[in-house]
C-alpha cells in the first residue's frame, strides 16, 4: 500500500540525558531533544494485519495536525519542531475517518464495513494512571501517528478500544465525503472538549470565553464553547483568513492582536471592554504561544477564572502568580482525548449540527500529494488541510 513516511535521525542533544525507557526503546519522551533532520517520503509499505484485539481500517479522509507539521519541520539546529513523545521512521496521522476492512478474532462490537473514526492514545489500561481513570497519562501509551503507524496511508491498523462508531453521522452529513470528512475532525475537536471540560471543568452558560488562536483547536474550542453557551466566545487571531473561519465558528468578536499592538491596544484590554470589566471566565491557550499569551491572559482574569492550555510550544512561560491568587484563578493543563465520554459526545454534537466543524476545512490533497500537503501547511494555512483518498 501506500503510505507517507517520516523518518529522522535518532541524535540526543549535547546534554539531554536520554532516560533508560527511551535509550531501550528508541522512543523520545522529548522529541524535540532528540530526532533531527526530518524527512518525508510517500513509500510503498506491506499492508497490515490486524491482531486478535485490532481493526483494519481502510482511510478515507485524515486531517493535517499542527503536531504532524511540527515533526516535520526542523528548527534552525535540525531538530524536529515537536516537544512530545515520537518514534521513527512511522506513518504520521491521527486525525482520521474509514471504513471497517477486517478485525481481529477477539474484537467484538466492531463490523467489517462500519464507518469509524478512533482515538489515537492507544493507553494500556494497566498502569496508575490508566487504572484511576485517567488514559491520556498512561505510563505505557503508544500514540497512533506518533510512536506507532498512522493513518497517512490506505490502511492502517489500530487496538479496538480506540475505534468509535460514526454512524450517527450518516444523517446529518448524507454523502460519504462529507461524513467521512467530519468523522476526521472528531479527533481535533475532541481535543478542544477534554480540555474545556474533563480537564478544566468547564464553564456556567453565559460565562465570558477567550480564545487566542483560531487554527483547527481553537475551531473546535470556539464551536464548542458556544454550543455550550458561552454569551461571548471572543477570539485572537491574527491571520485573517481564520479570523473569517472563527466567525463562521460561531466567535463574536474576533481581534487581530498584531494590529491592536501597533494601535497602541492590547488583548487584555480588548477582553475587558467586551467583558464589561469583568475579565474572562475560561480563557484558552491554543496557539502554541503560551509565554507570549499568558501575560495577556493574567490581565483579564475573572473572579475564579480558568486558564485552560492546550496549545504545545518548546518554550518556558513565566507566570505572576499574584495575578491568580488575587482572583482565585486556575490554571489547567490539557493533554489528549480520551476517556471521560469525549468521543461519544462530540460525536452527538455534530450529530445534531450543534456544531459544524467541516466549515473549517479550505484546503483538500490526495494521497500522492501529502509530502506537499504538509509543506504547505507549514505556511499557516488558514484551515484545516484534508488529505483524501479513495
Amino acid at each position: 500500500m501506500k503510505a507517507l513516511v517520516l523518518e529522522a535521525d535518532w541524535q540526543p542533544r549535547e546534554g539531554y540525558a536520554l532516560s533508560e525507557f527511551e535509550a531501550k526503546n528508541r522512543k523520545a519522551r522529548s522529541g524535540c531533544d532528540v530526532w533531527k533532520s526530518p524527512r518525508l517520503s510517500i513509500q510503498d509499505v506491506p499492508t497490515p494485519k490486524p491482531g486478535l484485539e485490532e481493526v483494519l481500517i481502510r482511510v478515507k479522509a485524515c486531517g493535517i495536525c499542527g503536531s504532524d507539521i511540527h515533526m516535520a519541520q526542523a528548527t534552525a539546529d535540525g531538530y524536529i519542531n515537536y516537544p512530545g513523545y515520537t518514534k521513527f521512521p512511522s506513518i504520521p496521522g491521527h486525525e482520521f475517518a474509514g471504513i471497517v476492512e477486517e478485525v481481529g478474532q477477539e474484537v467484538t462490537g466492531i463490523k467489517i464495513g462500519d464507518f469509524v473514526t478512533a482515538d489515537n492514545m492507544v493507553w494500556c489500561g494497566k498502569c496508575t494512571p490508566c487504572r484511576n481513570g485517567q488514559p491520556n497519562f498512561c505510563q505505557n501509551m503508544e500514540e497512533f501517528g506518533f510512536t506507532i503507524n498512522g493513518a497517512f496511508a490506505e490502511y492502517t491498523v489500530i487496538k479496538a478500544r480506540c475505534v468509535w462508531s460514526i454512524k450517527d453521522l450518516v444523517d446529518a452529513y448524507g454523502k460519504e465525503d462529507d461524513i467521512f470528512e467530519a468523522g476526521a475532525l472528531v479527533e481535533p475537536t475532541t481535543v478542544s472538549y477534554n480540555a474545556i471540560f474533563a480537564k478544566a471543568g468547564g464553564f456556567l452558560p453565559g460565562a465570558y470565553v477567550v480564545v487566542y488562536g483560531a487554527g483547527p483547536i481553537g475551531l473546535g474550542a470556539i464551536a464548542i464553547a458556544k454550543a455550550a453557551g458561552a454569551t461571548r466566545a471572543i477570539v485572537f487571531e491574527p491571520v485573517e483568513a481564520r479570523m473569517e473561519l472563527a466567525k463562521e465558528v460561531g466567535a463574536d468578536h474576533v481581534f487581530n492582536p498584531i494590529r491592536l499592538i501597533e494601535e497602541g491596544n492590547s488583548p487584555h484590554a480588548m477582553a475587558m471592554e467586551v467583558t464589561n470589566g469583568m475579565g474572562a471566565d475560561m480563557q484558552i491557550e491554543a496557539a502554541g504561544a503560551a509565554s507570549e499569551i499568558l501575560p495577556e491572559m493574567e490581565k483579564s482574569l475573572a473572579v475564579n477564572g480558568k486558564v485552560v492550555l492546550i496549545g504545545r510550544s518548546v518554550k518556558r512561560t513565566p507566570m505572576y502568580l499574584e495575578a491568580f491568587q488575587l482572583k482565585g484563578a486556575q490554571v489547567f493543563g490539557a493533554l489528549g482525548h480520551a476517556g471521560h465520554g469525549n468521543y461519544p459526545n462530540v460525536i452527538r454534537l455534530m450529530s445534531n449540527k450543534q456544531i459544524d466543524m467541516t466549515k473549517i476545512i479550505t484546503t483538500r490533497y490526495g494521497l500522492d500529494d501529502a509530502v506537499t500537503a504538509l509543506q504547505d501547511a507549514q505556511a499557516r494555512g488558514p484551515g484545516k488541510t484534508m488529505i483524501k483518498l479513495s
